[in-house]
C-alpha cells in the first residue's frame, strides 16, 4: 500500500504544480486547500495562502530568474506539496480515494484527456539455475503497452 500512496502523493504533487502555473489555479487551490484543511486541522484559508505563496515563488521564479531557476523552483514546490500529501495519505489512507478523484476532477477541467495517475505495484521476479532450463514466460503492462519477455534454452 505504501508504494500506491506514494505514487498518488508524487502524481499529485506534479498535477498541483502544473496547475499553479496555469488556467484553473481557483479551482485547484479551492479543492486542494478543502482536501488538507479536512485532514490537518487547519482552516482553508490558511491552506489557500500556503498554496498562492508557493505560487508566487513559481511565478516569481519563472519572471525573474529564467529557466533554470523555474525549474528549481517548480522542483523544490513538487518537494514540498509531495511531501504534505503523503503524510496527509500515510495518516489516513481512506482519503487515497478522494484525492484521486480531485486529480481527475482537475485533469476534466483543465481539458487534459490524460487518463487517472496510474497505481503502482511493484513485482520481482527471479529465475535461478541457469539459462538451459528450459522456457520462461514473463508479462506485465506498463500503462497501456504492454510487456512480453520470453525466454528458453540457448543453442
Amino acid at each position: 500500500m505504501e508504494a500506491e500512496l506514494v505514487a498518488l502523493a508524487t502524481a499529485g504533487a506534479t498535477a498541483l504544480v502544473q496547475q499553479m502555473v496555469g488556467e484553473g489555479w481557483e479551482r485547484a487551490r479551492t479543492r486542494i486547500a478543502g482536501f488538507f484543511a479536512a485532514r490537518s486541522g487547519a482552516d482553508e484559508e490558511t491552506v489557500g495562502a500556503e498554496l498562492d505563496a508557493a505560487r508566487d515563488d513559481l511565478v516569481r521564479a519563472g519572471q525573474d530568474g529564467g529557466e533554470a531557476a523555474a525549474e528549481e523552483a517548480r522542483e523544490e514546490a513538487e518537494t514540498e506539496w509531495r511531501a504534505r500529501m503523503r503524510r496527509s495519505l500515510r495518516a489516513a489512507p481512506e482519503s487515497a480515494a478522494e484525492l484521486q478523484a480531485i486529480l481527475d476532477e482537475l485533469r476534466r477541467e483543465q481539458g487534459t484527456g490524460a487518463q487517472p495517475a496510474p497505481v503502482v505495484h511493484h513485482t520481482h521476479n527471479t529465475i535461478s539455475g541457469g539459462t538451459n532450463q528450459g522456457v520462461f514466460i514473463q508479462a506485465g503492462s506498463v500503462g497501456e503497452t504492454s510487456v512480453h519477455h520470453h525466454g528458453g534454452p540457448r543453442a
